[in-house]
């Protein structure tokens, strides 16, 4: 079944659109994980330099 030039060109956008939204959620995911892994790592020092400073008093 042939389809025409605007039914192609519509499915071509949405294609390309989902496409643009997975990318943008995946970067979006990606991007929330490694401050998530800055955080983990800033919250961990505090509390050993708060245990190391409890052992030195």
């Amino acid at each position: 079944m042939r389809r025409s030039r605007n039914e192609v060109a519509r499915w071509r956008m949405s294609r390309q659109i989902k496409r643009r939204r997975a990318r943008w959620l995946e970067g979006q995911s990606r991007r929330y994980g490694r401050m998530h892994v800055i955080r983990h790592k800033l919250n961990q020092q505090q509390r050993r330099s708060i245990l190391f400073v409890n052992q030195m008093v």
